[in-house]
Order: structure tokens, then C-alpha cells, then sequence
């Protein structure tokens, strides 16, 4: 008698991992509120985690708190920690807000930071603090990274701090006067200057959050700030129960500021892909025209115009060309419309994310391809280079951690996203836009440029 088994993965763990922390994408956001600090309820080594990744992509100083856990505050819990953490920020950075993030080892021992946050603001109400009589605004998210990736914690830190500063009274949408949020995703620091001159264009009020365009890529200081100037103002975040409506780029997995503005203070909701490409910035202009009440000035057209003519001119390097993406989900599904849109089969599409509905999201993008994809969530770059060795990829478009398949696979990578170490500029990548669709196409072409020139001892001098 034979016996029939069936294969499974050698394997129990994530080998290379494409993705990250779930608090690494709360701190992003908490660093793009003016005069905020993060506060990792966890251990030493989680900030430093944090700020090493932070340091070398965007190349700015980065001050991340930490409740310090140790041996002991595992057993016995970590309040008197966190109060003591929360004394000592208030009276050295004097900030305006504090954002407070849980760690895997604090949500484990089954800390209870909300009701610890209650009894901190009583008995600061009452004088019992020695925080420096300073009173910032505390807010708490829930970032356990077992739970989820960066993305996951990115949008609990912007609910988090949606939450906690709105108020205000309900007005009627005819009073927003054509107020815009914009809840930006995980993009930029040069992404985020555009989209202000994108909102700036249409002559209307808004809030973009976060907004780390200057916090985290300003200019040279003559003395060290411990608070870096910069960021959306507390005022703004306040006033977004106010808005015509909420642009909120991405999907939120868990807590969903965009949702509860709607559902709270009847701001509508337009949800959409991050506008990268064509069929992605084109709604997103039309959103502001409508919201604001202005037409979409000129000078978009022309630039939607230029792009169309780039297209028409690169067309004979890209056509059929075969690419694998990865990173956050959102971001990998704008690119894959972007690839499909200029004519590239994205062979592979894959996100560190576990997410049920990645597959049908990618699928529903891709209008031109008619050629199998291989969509992968909860992705490993080993995973990612076992699928792609017999699918003759022309090239990799992500973050760094990509240079492993690159090397592997003997093709280039189109840098772009989030984590960019090994490169100098991360942080000014122009993704967003018809102008930064623009930027990514040029890149896009001279890197299959390049590597026909690198196939050839001669090469060429024109293409």
C-alpha cells in the first residue's frame, strides 16, 4: 500500500520580511503633528528600532519616547513607568500633544493604557503630576505587531488622534464653506509638499494629515530642536468635523478616521487609491473640484498633458515588459495600475499585509493585463524570489529591501516607497500627481534603458 502525502512549506516563519512594525507607522504619524512626540509603551529597544528605520530613510534626527519596560515592569505591569514617561516628556519637550503607542510585550501582559491614560489626566487635573505644569493633549493607539504591519498602525495613530481633537458642533454641509481633509497614506515627505500644492491650487481651507513634510525633511539647524517645526497644527485637526469631505487615501483595516467623521460628524467619505497614474489622479482632482467649488486649475491640465505626451514617447521601452512589485497593499495597488496603465504585466504583486481582499483589489485594477498575475499577501522576499525565477521579470519596483531580488535575479529596481536605505533622497521621491506619475514613469523607462545598455560590452549611445 502506497501512502500519499502532500507537500508542505519546510518552513514555520517568515524568512525576510516585507513589511514592518506596527508602531513604526504610528510614530509617521505622530510626527506629523505639530509639537507632537511619540511615546512607545514598551521597551527600550522598540524605539530605537523605530528610530533607526526613520533615521536612515528620511536622514533627519528622530526623538521617539519610551516607558522603558524591564524584566520586572513584564511582571508586574508598566504604569508607574508610563506616568513617569509621560512627566518626563511634558517637562522636557514641552510639546502640545503626546501620542502613546502599545508595544507586542505591553498589549501581551494585558496592559490597560486607556484606563492609565484616565488616571493620569485626573491626577494631573488635581496637581499630583511633576510634569512641569505643562498639560498636552494625550491620545492612545493600539499598534501590537502581531496584529497587523506599519499600515496597521499608520491608521490607528490618525484615528487616534482624529478622535481625540475634533469638536466642535455639527454643521450643516452647506456651512463647510468647501473646507478639504486629505488623510494622505504612507507617502513622502516631497509627496506630501505636492499634494499641499495640489490643495493650495484650488483656494479652499484644509487639513492634510499627517503632514511630516518639514518635521521630518527640513532644512539645517544651527542648534539641535528637540521639536522639529512642522506638521498639521492641533487647530486644523480640530476643525476637520467641519469639512465639505474627507479624502482619505487607502484602506483603514482597523479604526477608520475617514468612517468616523462620516458616521460622527456627517463628513463625507471619498475614498480612493493612492493617484498614482491616470485612472487614479483623475478622480482625486475631480473630488477637490467638487468639494472646494472650483474648477481644476490650468496648470494640472497642462501637467496631465505632459504626462500623455511621456507616455506616448516611452511607450516603445515599456510595452510588454514584465515587473514584480511589493510593499504596503495600498501603495502596490496603485503601482499595479500604473504598470497596467503604461503597458506592463506586473507578473508578481506582493504585500507583507495578510489581507483577505488584496487578490480581488489588485485583480479589479489591472484593465489591460490579460496575462496570469501572482498575487501574494502575507508575502516574504524568499516567497516572492521562488515565484519569480521561472516568470522572466525585466525589472523590481519598490522600497530597498528589494536589492536581495534585484541581486538574485540579475534585473534592476526602481527605488520608490518605504524604506529607502541605501540610497540618498528617499524621502524626496515624487510618487503622487501627474507630476510624480511623471517622475516614476522616467524612472521606470531608464532603468529598462540602462539594463539593455548593461547587456552589451558596447552598449549604446542612443536608444
Amino acid at each position: 500500500m502506497s501512502l500519499q502525502t502532500t507537500a508542505v512549506p519546510n518552513f514555520t516563519s517568515t524568512r525576510n520580511a516585507c513589511k514592518l512594525c506596527s508602531p513604526l507607522g504610528a510614530c509617521l504619524v505622530l510626527r506629523g503633528i505639530e509639537g507632537c512626540i511619540p511615546l512607545i509603551h514598551g521597551s527600550q529597544g522598540c524605539s530605537t528600532y523605530i528610530r533607526r528605520y526613520g533615521i536612515s530613510h528620511f536622514r533627519e534626527p528622530i526623538d521617539i519616547a519610551s516607558s522603558n519596560f524591564v524584566e520586572s515592569t513584564a511582571i508586574f505591569g508598566g504604569k508607574d513607568n508610563l506616568f513617569t514617561a509621560l512627566d518626563n516628556v511634558s517637562r522636557s519637550y514641552k510639546p502640545a500633544a503626546i501620542g502613546v503607542t502599545s508595544t507586542c510585550l505591553s498589549e501581551t501582559i494585558g496592559e490597560d493604557v486607556p484606563m492609565y491614560l484616565r488616571q493620569y489626566e485626573i491626577d494631573r487635573a488635581k496637581g499630583l503630576r511633576n510634569n512641569g505644569g505643562q498639560n498636552p493633549a494625550i491620545f492612545y493607539a493600539s499598534t501590537p505587531s502581531y496584529r497587523g504591519t506599519h499600515m496597521d498602525g499608520f491608521h490607528e495613530a490618525v484615528f487616534a488622534a482624529v478622535s481625540k481633537l475634533v469638536d466642535g458642533e455639527k454643521i450643516t454641509r452647506t456651512e463647510s464653506k468647501g473646507r478639504i481633509n486629505l488623510v494622505s497614506g504612507f507617502i513622502s515627505a516631497e509627496d506630501l509638499r505636492e499634494l499641499q500644492t495640489i490643495l493650495g491650487s484650488f483656494t479652499t481651507d484644509y487639513t492634510l494629515l499627517p503632514d511630516y513634510s518639514e518635521s521630518l525633511d527640513g532644512p539645517s539647524w544651527e542648534t539641535y530642536q528637540k521639536l522639529p517645526q512642522g506638521g498639521t497644527k492641533p487647530e486644523d485637526i480640530k476643525k476637520m468635523g467641519e469639512a465639505a469631505g474627507t479624502v482619505y487615501f487607502g484602506i483603514a483595516p482597523g479604526h477608520d478616521a475617514g468612517k468616523w467623521l462620516e458616521e460622527t460628524w456627517g463628513v463625507p467619505l471619498f475614498r480612493q487609491d493612492l493617484p498614482i497614474g491616470i485612472e487614479n489622479c483623475d478622480p482625486f482632482y475631480k473630488t477637490l473640484s467638487k468639494l472646494s467649488g472650483k474648477e481644476i486649475p490650468e496648470i494640472w491640465n497642462r501637467q496631465r498633458g505632459r504626462l500623455i505626451d511621456a507616455y506616448i514617447d516611452g511607450h516603445k521601452y515599456v510595452n510588454s515588459k514584465r515587473a514584480i512589485i511589493y510593499g504596503e497593499e495600498d501603495f502596490v495597488a496603485s503601482l499595479a495600475s500604473f504598470l497596467d496603465e503604461i503597458g506592463i504585466v506586473p507578473v508578481i504583486a506582493a504585500t507583507g499585509a495578510d489581507s483577505q481582499g488584496f487578490k480581488k483589489r489588485i485583480q479589479g485594477v489591472l484593465r489591460n493585463t490579460r496575462q496570469e498575475v501572482q498575487i501574494a499577501d502575507d508575502a516574504d522576499f524568499v516567497t516572492i524570489l521562488e515565484m519569480a525565477k521561472d516568470l522572466r521579470p525585466d525589472f523590481i519596483m519598490g522600497h530597498s529591501k528589494g536589492l536581495f531580488l534585484s541581486r538574485e535575479l540579475g534585473i534592476p529596481l526602481v527605488r520608490c516607497g518605504f524604506p529607502i536605505h541605501d540610497r540618498i533622497g528617499g524621502q524626496r521621491i515624487l510618487h503622487l500627481g501627474y507630476k510624480g506619475t511623471l517622475n516614476l514613469f522616467d524612472l521606470v523607462c531608464n532603468a529598462i534603458m540602462e539594463a539593455k545598455q548593461d547587456q552589451h560590452d558596447k552598449g549604446y549611445t542612443y536608444i
